[in-house]
């Protein structure tokens, strides 16, 4: 069953894995590059593991962090001025957290159907 849950965790999966790869098209830097690896490696593995099983409302909660911590990675690990990348994190950051509260047990009553 497709549903709007399925669809936010099918975007986390394809969100993480462009921001992933994305150092290879963007300028950066060892950090940006390292942060943006495993930033995107975590929020792509959430969405994976929130198809696997959507009883673990917890993944919906890490995901919109990870988001987070991907919007403020351009101030905390000093790649900023890296126009690129700064952009491409702040977007993606954000549309992932949109995702996670899309796809939040209130939001869509996960929590009553999960068995």
């Amino acid at each position: 069953m497709f549903n709007e849950t399925r669809a936010a965790d099918s975007l986390a999966v394809i969100l993480g894995i462009l921001v992933a790869i994305s150092p290879s098209w963007l300028d950066h830097s060892t950090r940006s590059m390292w942060t943006m690896i495993v930033l995107g490696a975590l929020i792509a593995l959430t969405g994976l593991a929130q198809m696997a099983r959507p009883a673990m409302t917890e993944l919906d909660y890490a995901m919109g962090l990870f988001g987070v911590l991907l919007f403020i990675a351009p101030w905390v690990m000093n790649y900023h001025d890296l126009t690129g990348s700064a952009w491409w994190s702040w977007i993606v950051g954000v549309i992932t957290v949109l995702a996670a509260l899309a796809a939040m047990p209130q939001m869509t009553g996960r929590m009553h159907t999960a068995h």
